[in-house]
């Protein structure tokens, strides 16, 4: 029985007898064992028989669209005025990020009442009689696709999406607005890196100045067979910037004979046979740590990529696509060992824009 066989605008009591049950097999018998149990008589909504209560669930749905595309200009509005920095205490969660707060406050609002708006025009103002159709074949005929055509006509026409303009109207206004929300979280990926990621810390005349003690480092400190990480000169842990600064310039020294050394421009980089390389895997950037005193080989703990620091730190096992970056090194006037220079290439995974 499909919804042109109910009459509409038609109170329950009026519906004709046996209009709430389909199909031939009204008692089970040994021939159909199942009885079919029918469609429950339909009961109308108060907005199927009242125009002004429909009003209102139009002016509601209306709304809560409304609201959304508020919601979304209130996100557009936060990511730009708020400041990354700026922290709110909100019971009773503590303290949290004033933007991040105010970003998913909104979009989540604005996501809220698009969805709740869908739901409840949908409720309210669409056709809600059950169809029951019987079962058919997979394929579609002909006529079953002009019905499919003439059954979304209909459903068309009973939504009110044609006549209802308002809730049209705003629906269109939320939907187009939401995407704005995706559009501007793009910026959150940070300004342009420019030549930052070709450049650290290291200038010449920098100390190296031991990340244990942080004191500066003389060639006496640095025994063979040890491995011993800098810093430069000036870098403080407690600075703003010192994650950034450090995750480039982290330094791994090394005394090895000057006879084992193969590589003839890290003998000539080299002060008296201590070598100074890039902490920073140039696999995926993780610190390497391990050294091996024997082969003279440094180990990233991550993915086990194993680099020959007396070969020019090139890569001689794991996913590591290129050897690590080494910092030409000398004395100063004082004793101090110190830079010569920056890294002569990008520290760390390659990058596109590298060549």
């Amino acid at each position: 029985m499909g919804n042109r066989d109910m009459p509409e605008g038609r109170p329950p009591a009026e519906q004709p007898a046996g209009a709430g049950v389909h199909g031939a097999v009204l008692v089970a018998d040994e021939e159909n064992p199942f009885a079919d149990p029918g469609l429950p008589p339909h009961e109308h909504r108060i907005q199927d028989i009242d125009e002004r209560a429909a009003k209102r669930s139009e002016r509601a749905v209306a709304l809560l669209f409304t609201v959304s595309m508020l919601a979304t200009i209130g996100f557009i509005v936060a990511y730009l005025v708020i400041p990354n920095d700026k922290s709110i205490f909100v019971f009773p969660i503590g303290h949290l990020s004033a933007m991040n707060f105010a970003l998913g406050l909104t979009l989540g609002v604005a996501l809220f009442c698009i969805g709740a708006g869908a739901v409840h025009w949908a409720r309210t103002l669409m056709s809600d009689v059950e169809i029951a159709d019987d079962r058919h074949p997979i394929e579609a005929s002909p006529e079953v696709r002009a019905k499919v055509h003439a059954d979304f006509r209909q459903g068309a026409a009973e939504s009110g999406f044609g006549r209802r303009k308002l809730i049209r109207t705003t629906m269109f206004g939320a939907m187009a607005l939401v995407p704005l929300s995706g559009v501007m979280l793009l910026g959150g990926l940070g300004p342009a890196p420019g030549t930052t990621l070709r450049h650290t810390l290291w200038a010449k005349g920098k100390r190296l100045v031991d990340m244990n003690t942080d004191q500066p480092l003389r060639p006496e400190d640095v025994v063979v067979g040890s491995l011993t990480f800098a810093k430069p000169d000036g870098l403080a842990e407690r600075a703003e910037d010192f994650q950034d600064e450090i995750a480039k310039a982290a330094l791994m020294i090394v005394r090895l004979q000057p006879a084992d050394i193969k590589d003839k421009r890290e003998l000539d980089w080299s002060h008296q046979g201590i070598v100074a390389y890039s902490k920073i895997c140039t696999h995926v950037g993780c610190p390497i740590s391990l050294y091996e005193q024997q082969t003279h080989h440094v180990l990233c703990p991550c993915h086990q990529s194993t680099f020959d620091l007396t070969d020019g730190a090139r890569v001689i096992f794991g996913p590591a696509g290129h050897a690590l970056p080494q910092l030409r090194i000398g004395v100063d006037s004082e004793g101090y060992l110190q830079a010569l220079g920056d890294f002569e290439e990008p520290v760390g995974p390659a990058f596109w824009e590298r060549g």
